[in-house]
């Protein structure tokens, strides 16, 4: 059974407000996200804590980006989340290839070209989610097609009259 909550319609906001609620809402959980992990780094093994809070923030920002940053006004889905998720993983992939790349290319970098590269790859890699969360993962018109797809189709027949004899033919001609 339906709330109310969600059957009730939000207006969709527009690209550019969309994607500063998503640098917003994004930016938000990421910041709170370095400070989680630095702290949870000091009982457990670093990677562990990243981890644990990667997929923390993934399932929060998701939800934000549900509620607030698409417009939708509603929870998000389990299809949503997991697609959230992949895209965050290829956010993830990007940054770590960027980062494998420079360590290639430059043998000592110093931090400040490391934070250059990791935010530059970053930056790439939230357009880029961005775009999928808004075009695949709460795209709006997606799930209106598949309901007006499956919805049964209703015609109308008219019978033909019967065959006119000759004498109705002849008239007409």
């Amino acid at each position: 059974m339906e709330t109310a909550q969600s059957q009730q319609q939000v207006a969709a906001p527009g690209a550019f407000v969309a994607f500063a609620r998503f640098v917003l809402c994004g930016g938000g959980v990421g910041l709170a996200s370095s400070f989680a992990v630095a702290g949870l780094a000091s009982w457990i093994p670093w990677a562990l804590a990243n981890a644990l809070i990667t997929v923390v923030s993934t399932l929060l920002a998701t939800e934000l980006h549900a509620r607030f940053t698409f417009g939708k006004g509603g929870r998000a889905t389990w299809s949503q989340h997991t697609q959230s998720a992949g895209s965050a993983a290829a956010a993830y992939v990007v940054t770590c290839g960027a980062m494998f790349v420079l360590q290639q290319l430059v043998a000592a970098p110093g931090a400040v070209l490391e934070q250059v590269v990791y935010l530059s790859a970053s930056a790439l890699a939230g357009v880029a989610r961005f775009v999928v969360l808004r075009l695949v993962v709460f795209a709006r018109n997606r799930s209106r097609a598949a309901v007006v797809t499956a919805a049964p189709v209703h015609t109308t027949v008219a019978r033909a009259a019967a065959p006119a004899g000759p004498a109705v033919l002849c008239r007409a001609a």
